[in-house]
C-alpha cells in the first residue's frame, strides 16, 4: 500500500484532500497540522519524513500572510523557502516524490496574457519572493517534484475571500471592491482532486510522475469585484457593490495587476479537464450553506 504524508493538513486545501482520502481505501494517508508537525523545526521535520516510508510528501503549508511578510522577513523565509529545502533532501534520500504548492505572486503581474511555466519569475514582495526561493530549493534538492502554482484559493474551510464577502455583503449595504486587479479564483476542492489525481496516475502508471512546475486554477478571468458581483448573485445578497481602484486601497505588499496562468501544460500532461470558476463557486456555495 501506497503511503502519503500531508503537511499542513488544517488549511483549506489539506481539508479538502482529508475529505477526498477519507473515500480511498488503497492509499494510507498521514495528516499533520502545525502543532504536530513546524516545518521551521528541521531536524522534527526530517525526522519526520524519515521515521516512515512514505512514497509521496504534498506540502500545504505556507506563510500566506501576504502584508505581515514584508516585516516578518524571517518567518515567511524559514516557511516557504527554509522548510522546502529540508523537505526535498528528506524525501531525495528516502526516494520520496514531493507535490508542492506555489503561487502567482512569483510573477509581478505585469504581463498581458496568460502566465505560462516558461516565463521567468519576477516577484515584487517578500511573499512572492520566499515562495519562488522554495520552488528552486525543493527543485535544486529533489529532482523527483512537482511544484503547483495556483491562485486565488478558497473553499468552504478557513478564511478565504468568498467567506469574507459573504459576511460583509450581509453586514454592509454597500461594499468597495478593487476591479484593477484581475486573475482567476481556484477552488481547493477542484485543486485537491488534481493532485490526488497525478498520484493516482503514477500509482497506476497509466501517466507517471513528470517532475517540473505547472500552473493550476480554474478556468476563465475575472476580477476582484466581479468575484464579489459573482458571489453575491449566487447567494442572493443584496449589496451595493463599487468598483475601485488598487491606489485606492494600499496595502504593504504589493499585488499583481494580472495574474492569469497558462494551465495547458498541466491539461496536456495529466489529461484533465478543468471547470470554469463560476461553476466551481456555485459548488463551494452550495456546500457552505449546508453548515
Amino acid at each position: 500500500m501506497k503511503r502519503i504524508l500531508v503537511i499542513g493538513s488544517e488549511g483549506q486545501l489539506g481539508n479538502e484532500i482529508k475529505i477526498i482520502a477519507s473515500k480511498i481505501d488503497d492509499i494510507e494517508f498521514k495528516f499533520t497540522t502545525i502543532e504536530e508537525l513546524d516545518i521551521t523545526n528541521n531536524s522534527l521535520l526530517e525526522q519526520t519524513i524519515k521515521s516512515q516510508d512514505f512514497d509521496y510528501i504534498i506540502n500545504c503549508t505556507a506563510y500566506t500572510a501576504v502584508d505581515k511578510a514584508e516585516s516578518e522577513v524571517q518567518l515567511a523565509d524559514q516557511i516557504n523557502h527554509g522548510a522546502l529545502h529540508t523537505i526535498g533532501k528528506n524525501a531525495a534520500n528516502q526516494d520520496t516524490k514531493v507535490i508542492h504548492l506555489s503561487t502567482d505572486y512569483v510573477f509581478d503581474g505585469t504581463n498581458h496574457i496568460p502566465y505560462k511555466e516558461s516565463d521567468s519569475p519576477s516577484p515584487n514582495s517578500v511573499y512572492g519572493k520566499t515562495k519562488l526561493d522554495g520552488e528552486n530549493a525543493l527543485l535544486n534538492a529533489n529532482s523527483e517534484s512537482i511544484i503547483i502554482r495556483t491562485s486565488w484559493l478558497y473553499s468552504s474551510f478557513g478564511h478565504n475571500f468568498v467567506k469574507t464577502m459573504l459576511k460583509l455583503g450581509v453586514e454592509k449595504s454597500e461594499l468597495s471592491v478593487i476591479f484593477d486587479q484581475v486573475g482567476t479564483p481556484t477552488y481547493a476542492k477542484d485543486l485537491a482532486e488534481v493532485i490526488i489525481e497525478i498520484i493516482k496516475k503514477d500509482i497506476s502508471s497509466e501517466i507517471p510522475f513528470k517532475k517540473g512546475v505547472y500552473h493550476y486554477s480554474n478556468e476563465g478571468v475575472c476580477s476582484w469585484y466581479d468575484f464579489t458581483l459573482a458571489i453575491h448573485e449566487i447567494s442572493e445578497i443584496d449589496c451595493d457593490v463599487k468598483p475601485i481602484e488598487t491606489k485606492d486601497y494600499p496595502t504593504a505588499a504589493p499585488r499583481p495587476q494580472y495574474s492569469v496562468m497558462n494551465k495547458n501544460k498541466i491539461k496536456e500532461t495529466y489529461k484533465i479537464q478543468i471547470p470554469h470558476w463560476r461553476v466551481s463557486l456555485k459548488e463551494c456555495l452550495s456546500e457552505l450553506n449546508k453548515i
